[in-house]
């Protein structure tokens, strides 16, 4: 009740009250003296060899700022090995605590660690990613690894490693490199390769396989190489290479590559050069499947002609004229599919036989088409976005 009565009082009042009890020569200033006195007697009365209380409060305090150095040496130790490794800052903090500090020691850590985040990612769909090309005198290798998104895509790291495989798949030993053409190969063949890679976050002799493994630590996602391509040419041939939405020179989301071979040397060298950089781009935007209708496969030509016979025949007309219909519309399906038929599309007005035929004339010797390639990022892949744990698919 007397607290009550208290705080219902004016806040001065209240105040000016409790000054005078501070101040006045009263029973409580009389007890706080005392007090003091208590003590004064007590510090002087400790013998010497016991502990200060009052300094050793003071001595913990020490102790305790003079540890704060300590703090900061962890600090620059986390972000010295988050820039070294780029992985999650509580798995480089773990990684420091349990080697005891040695950044040395946790980088390795962290990479055994990785390595076993990798394997658990390596069952998840991988359809995004980059192209890389690289090109010597006599071949162009163009490289496809994927991972699961575009942004891991964009990662130095990751667009470093693409560059260090492709010029690694220039390389390659294949038994058909005396024959001007086209060689696939995948995994089987190339993750067991050499590279020597010089990345700050990257280094050292490693395979393929390994090194795709540790920049998938680093990124946290699927990172693997898919596949890889190489072209080659004849001693009076030209490769033309293309790449589609590239970020830096030698990547890209898409590629096209092209082989032309001069009967009787390169007499015109710039000239062929140009028109195959032109067809390359071509390749990339029109999609062919065939070098010409003569290498149309049965199968597909099969196939065609079933399907345009049986829209023919819906029409209700004669024999003849439904025989007459699917010719027509056969032509029209080779301007599709195969590249010597197709429109060119820097000028519709000419075929790409035609573009190769002027081409010809212009150098003064007869000028062809050896072979091409076009590659896109993910082509073949199935995404199954309705699972849980997707399982990469490849054409």
């Amino acid at each position: 009740m007397a607290f009550a009565r208290a705080a219902r009082r004016p806040l001065g009042v209240f105040v000016y009250s409790a000054s005078r009890r501070f101040s006045c020569g009263n029973e409580y200033s009389t007890t706080v003296a005392s007090k003091f006195e208590s003590l004064s007697q007590y510090k002087s009365s400790v013998p010497s060899g016991y502990a200060n209380p009052v300094r050793g409060f003071g001595n913990f305090m020490r102790s305790f700022s003079s540890e704060a150095p300590a703090v900061v040496d962890q600090m620059s130790l986390i972000k010295q090995l988050r820039q070294r490794t780029s992985a999650p800052i509580k798995d480089v903090k773990a990684s420091l605590v349990e080697c005891n500090w040695d950044i040395e020691a946790a980088q390795k850590d962290l990479r055994k660690r990785g390595k076993v985040l990798a394997s658990k990612k390596s069952s998840r769909t991988a359809a995004e990613g980059m192209l890389a090309v690289a090109q010597n005198e006599g071949k162009v290798a163009v490289i496809e690894l994927n991972c699961e998104t575009d942004f891991v895509a964009r990662n130095d790291i990751f667009q470093y490693l693409a560059l260090a495989m492709a010029k690694r798949a220039l390389l390659v030993e294949n038994s058909s490199q005396q024959v001007p053409g086209v060689f696939p190969f995948g995994p089987e063949l190339f993750e067991e390769l050499k590279l020597n890679l010089d990345h700050p976050k990257v280094n050292g002799e490693t395979t393929v396989s390994n090194a795709a493994t540790e920049v998938a630590a680093i990124m946290g996602e699927n990172v693997k190489f898919r596949r890889g391509f190489l072209m080659s040419k004849s001693s009076a041939g030209v490769l033309s290479a293309y790449l589609h939405t590239s970020p830096q020179p030698g990547l890209g989301r898409l590629a096209g590559i092209v082989s032309l071979e001069v009967e009787g040397g390169n007499t015109q060298l710039e000239a062929v050069q140009r028109v195959g950089s032109e067809l390359a781009m071509h390749v990339v935007a029109a999609k062919p499947l065939f070098l010409s209708k003569d290498l149309v496969s049965s199968e597909a030509l099969a196939n065609e002609r079933e399907i345009l016979k049986s829209q023919a025949e819906s029409t209700a007309k004669s024999q003849m004229a439904v025989e007459k219909m699917v010719e027509g519309r056969l032509r029209k399906y080779f301007e599709d599919v195969a590249l010597m038929e197709q429109k060119f599309i820097v000028n519709d007005s000419i075929n790409i036989k035609t573009l190769v035929d002027n081409l010809s004339k212009e150098v003064g010797s007869p000028v062809k088409v050896v072979d091409f390639l076009r590659v896109e990022v993910g082509e073949g892949i199935e995404r199954l976005e309705a699972s849980d744990e997707p399982v990469a698919q490849t054409a």
